[in-house]
């Protein structure tokens, strides 16, 4: 009989699991979505409960397609959205709704520390930037706002939840953990001065295990035995390098959406001493350091919305137009900025615009942003030694010619374009099958996990944005206090 590990990945709109084999080939999949709350205050939440149903019926659905071919389900394998936090009472159910990475009310709360010498140690030991995004920061929103509810209650991840719905123990892992900002990343336990910060105390928080732990099923999910080994897994931004193979030296794992994200992969935790990246685990001694952008493919999307026309031909009209946009530089912060920034103030800004630009140039301008700003942070880390020859790729951006040759030629190299369907899900398969004992080593995705084509830089391209890339700093730095005054 074949056997397979079903990843099970809780995005940010719906979650997908997918049946795994151990040549990490994907057999079948289901997916259920859910809405995000999302308010102009800056709230940006998940119901839980709709995301527990999503997942169970998306289990449910893979389970049977798996008794009736006849495929055993050995493990279930968890990851999902960093940063996520919500409360829970006693007995286990939310006091609140799950608040998500976009969640944004906690900005007084992060210039608190954004700047400061205690900022700075905070990432350093914990990996995670000063950013409304962190758990840590929404943790001190709580204590000012709702002080009864952040000292009495339980506080979790969504992924955890989740977790607590199979198995009924509350815990989380030290990948996911590793993005909350509570977590020493050097020590593998609860930071006393996050802890302090946030205003909660360690047992608030669940127990921390091993990305390759699992516990038994307690749930009844039909056509999966109870218990049935759930492997802890991580989080989706680390796991997603491990699902398209990136997880040896030299090799970085590019993932561009809505939103986009760079990371490699070393062996040891740390982040630069200017705090531009972020250092989060993946498990067995692998770390992935590298930054998140907000602003991915919602630029084109924005750009086909408020020139009333299809995103597709928009971006074929913004391919004719010659590198450079014709002399406008964008900068691309529609949804303000995390790496290297990691700035929840900025605008979004057009340089150099005149009466014979249009839509073409000004998307092409908007995309090549977009390229300059991941380009600065893989400059961010390479600054620590990292060295990076090779790109993977995933996201339904690089369907697109002119996406994918600007993010070639920004980066300076090859892009190795992966299956971009399943990365995390993958990623969090494998993990599974580690924990079985089946694959001899994580790195070992490597060789599994083989590249549909290759992106070539255009050789002129390449050399534009590297001269150009020092102006997108100065053009940051110079409208920093400008961005800040416009938001007051």
């Amino acid at each position: 009989m074949a056997e397979a590990v079903l990843g099970v990945d809780l995005g940010t709109t719906a979650t997908k699991v997918i049946a795994v084999d151990r040549s990490a080939r994907v057999l079948f999949s289901a997916e259920h979505g859910y809405p995000l709350h999302t308010t102009p205050s800056g709230e940006a939440t998940h119901d839980p409960l709709q995301v527990v149903e999503a997942a169970f019926l998306a289990l449910r659905e893979v389970a049977a397609w798996c008794v009736s071919s006849d495929v055993d389900v050995v493990a279930l394998s968890l990851t999902g959205a960093m940063h996520t936090l919500l409360a829970l009472d006693a007995d286990g159910s939310p006091l609140t709704g799950s608040l998500s990475w976009a969640d944004n009310r906690a900005v007084e709360e992060t210039a608190l520390l954004r700047g400061t010498e205690e900022g700075a140690l905070l990432h350093q030991v914990t990996g995670t930037p000063i950013h409304p995004f962190a758990p840590l920061s929404k943790l001190a929103w709580f204590t000012r706002h709702s002080p009864e509810l952040a000292r009495g209650a339980r506080w979790c991840g969504l992924k955890d939840f989740v977790g607590y719905r199979l198995t009924g123990r509350l815990a989380t892992e030290h990948s996911s953990a590793s993005g909350t900002g509570l977590m020493d990343i050097h020590r593998l336990a609860w930071h006393p001065g996050s802890l302090a910060f946030a205003g909660i105390r360690a047992e608030q928080l669940p127990e921390l295990l091993a990305p390759v732990d699992s516990l038994p099923l307690t749930a009844d999910v039909l056509g999966i035995r109870p218990g049935t080994p759930v492997v802890m897994g991580g989080g989706d931004g680390p796991l997603a390098n491990l699902g398209v193979g990136a997880v040896v030296p030299g090799v970085a794992a590019l993932s561009l959406g809505t939103s986009g994200a760079l990371r490699v992969v070393r062996d040891q935790p740390g982040v630069d001493e200017r705090g531009r990246v972020f250092c989060y685990g993946i498990a067995e001694g692998l770390w992935v350091l590298g930054g998140a952008v907000s602003n991915g493919g919602v630029v084109a999307q924005w750009a086909a919305e408020t020139f009333g026309v299809e995103v597709g031909a928009l971006l074929d009209e913004a391919a004719e137009v010659p590198v450079g946009a014709g002399g406008v530089l964008a900068l691309p912060y529609l949804l303000a900025e995390r790496a290297p920034w990691w700035d929840p103030d900025p605008r979004a800004s057009l340089i150099g615009v005149r009466r014979e630009h249009g839509r073409a140039e000004i998307t092409r301008a908007l995309v090549e942003g977009v390229g300059q700003q991941l380009a600065l942070v893989l400059d961010a880390v390479r600054s620590t030694g990292a060295g990076v020859e090779t790109v993977r790729v995933t996201g339904g951006a690089f369907r697109s010619e002119l996406w994918a040759v600007v993010l070639a030629s920004a980066l300076g190299m090859p892009l190795e374009l992966a299956d971009d369907s399943e990365g995390s899900g993958v990623g969090a398969a494998l993990v599974g099958w580690r924990a079985l004992g089946v694959l001899p080593s994580l790195t070992a995705a490597a060789e599994l996990i083989v590249p549909a084509r290759t992106i070539a830089p255009d050789g002129e391209a390449v050399k534009y944005y590297a001269r150009a890339r020092p102006l997108v700093e100065k053009a940051y730095s110079a409208l920093r206090e400008l961005h800040a005054e416009l938001v007051r």
